[in-house]
């Protein structure tokens, strides 16, 4: 099921760590809801770079999410947000692109070099940039 033009919800939902370990990923009515959502930025981010978005991770029940290491707090736990690589672009030009365009996200995160962390927020977005790196913790802005 398509929830966005480029978007599907089973891709939104799988993970390798759920079906490896027998955890139920299973979204409710309101985190489908908020996939929607989400899926739109995405393609906004899509439209930005016109090539394809890899999703890394995206909804996550409590039971994944606590199983892969996430914080409490975390949005994938509510379906607002997911990591991603842009094909064919490095994920710092990724960070740099969006935060300069119009782009609804609430947070930013060039994770480790190696993805980028979007979240959406049901409100007024804070549009917060952060960076992490093993042993720096989050730093402000792209670094």
């Amino acid at each position: 099921m398509f929830i966005t033009p480029h978007f599907t919800l089973t891709e939104m939902i799988t993970s390798q760590t759920a079906a490896r370990e027998g955890l139920d990923n299973a979204p409710s009515p309101e985190v489908i809801s908020n996939l929607r959502l989400l899926c739109q930025v995405l393609e906004q981010v899509r439209g930005l770079f016109e090539r394809p978005i890899i999703i890394n991770s995206g909804y996550r029940s409590a039971a994944v999410n606590a199983r892969v290491g996430g914080v409490r707090s975390s949005q994938h736990t509510l379906g607002l947000a997911a990591d991603f690589t842009v094909i064919g672009v490095d994920n710092r030009d990724v960070v740099q692109r969006v935060s300069e365009s119009v782009v609804p996200f609430d947070q930013l995160i060039l994770e480790f070099d190696s993805w980028v962390h979007l979240s959406v927020a049901v409100c007024a977005p804070r549009r917060e940039v952060l960076t992490i790196r093993r042993g720096t913790g989050y730093l402000p802005g792209l670094q």
